[in-house]
């Protein structure tokens, strides 16, 4: 149950360590949490493209099991939803496409909140253990959710300090 919650904290305090160690790319707790998904992502997309085995990650037959009856095509949906993942992870490292990988990750953590849901109300397993409760799981993906929009606000580079020298607006140096 907390699995893919450890998969973005661990990374997310590795990185910030990182940066009380001096390097600048995780001087911040939002580079470090923005980082700590972009891990949780490749992570958690590799699921959809692992056949079933004895791995500790859910396979392609339990993230199919878990798509909702109403939605066409399972298979393709996990493919893609696996891709988007990949790609939302690549764009979430980069600082001039975070913010459109934010809103992009975002909506799709709304998108994929069926599944879950569906799994959770069927007993739906994955790789074996049950699927994660409700009570657990929507505020889990709503943590999900506010990290990539906080991926996606403007940076602190992009707004101007208020100290002032000579006159001129300065900007951070400690932004991400």
């Amino acid at each position: 149950m907390f699995g893919t919650l450890m998969l973005l904290v661990g990374p997310t305090m590795a990185f910030r360590l990182l940066g009380t160690s001096g390097i600048n790319r995780f001087a911040t707790w939002r580079a470090s949490s923005v980082h700590g998904l972009a891990v949780m992502l490749v992570a958690t997309a590799t699921a959809h493209f692992t056949p079933q085995s004895g791995s500790v990650m859910p396979s392609h037959d339990d993230l199919v099991a878990m798509v909702p009856p109403f939605a066409p095509f399972p298979r393709v949906l996990v493919y893609a939803t696996g891709v988007l993942e990949l790609l939302g992870a690549a764009g979430l490292v980069r600082t001039a496409t975070r913010p459109t990988a934010g809103i992009g990750l975002a909506a799709l953590f709304v998108l994929l909140l069926p599944a879950n849901v569906h799994a959770a109300i069927e007993g739906i397993p994955l790789n074996g253990d049950p699927a994660t409760p409700l009570w657990f799981r929507i505020p889990e993906q709503m943590l999900f959710i506010a990290i990539a929009l906080w991926a996606a606000s403007p940076t602190d580079r992009a707004k101007p300090s208020l100290r002032r020298s000579r006159g001129v607006p300065t900007r951070s140096r400690y932004a991400p």
